[in-house]
């Protein structure tokens, strides 16, 4: 979903489509979470690290709304305290100045600034945006290989950007179930990529250092 104000994160930063992904502190990759129980039985965070995430969202909303006001469209999503922005706001220096706020925020390990220079999206893109994303999410679930809890996804303006602490075989295989949605422009990995062994172990790997 993409109201105005709404927060996101990033880790191994792959780009699929020829993007690149600006302000990034930590190798990162894009998901989709669902809704409801079955998301807290996959998620790969501790819960303590849920709390961290959400905390990092709300203050974003408030000190991202002090630094630009109502000049722009931005969305912050954190996944284990990385952190994504998205959106639209009118010049480079507010981009910049986005970016600054939400990297000081207490807890935040890492920035992926993806703000688009440009007006505000209209609803009807955001909406588009939220099918877009509910379609990734239901093709995740029906490809039945990899567990559509372990991913947050996150739409603006066509460009899917998946997150969460997956295996490499697993961020590859969301990429490409994700390409293949309809109304997808592009495809962006901000995922957190651990062994086999560490997925196996429930082990918790070291912060990884920026990638693209």
């Amino acid at each position: 979903m993409t109201p105005t104000p709404l927060f996101r994160t990033t880790l191994l930063i792959g780009a699929l489509a020829a993007t690149t992904l600006l302000g990034a502190c930590a190798p990162l990759l894009v998901g989709g979470a669902i809704v409801g129980s079955s998301m807290v039985v996959t998620d790969r965070r501790t819960s303590g690290t849920q709390l961290e995430d959400q905390s990092i969202e709300l203050k974003s909303v408030k000190r991202v709304n002090e630094t630009i006001g109502e000049r722009g469209h931005v969305s912050v999503t954190s996944y284990n305290r990385l952190v994504l922005i998205s959106g639209e706001v009118p010049t480079e220096a507010d981009k910049s100045n986005v970016e600054q706020t939400v990297a000081r925020i207490e807890n935040v390990r890492s920035v992926v600034n993806e703000l688009a220079i440009g007006t505000p999206s209209s609803i009807g893109t955001r909406s588009n945006d939220t099918l877009i994303t509910s379609k990734v999410k239901a093709s995740i679930v029906d490809a039945k290989d990899v567990q559509v809890g372990a991913f947050k996804v996150v739409t603006e303006r066509g460009n899917v950007y998946l997150m969460g602490r997956v295996t490499e075989r697993e961020a590859n295989r969301a990429a490409d179930i994700s390409r293949g949605v309809s109304g997808v422009v592009k495809v962006v990995k901000v995922f957190e990529v651990i062994s086999e062994a560490e997925l196996a172990g429930g082990a918790t790997s070291p912060a990884p250092s920026a990638t693209k």
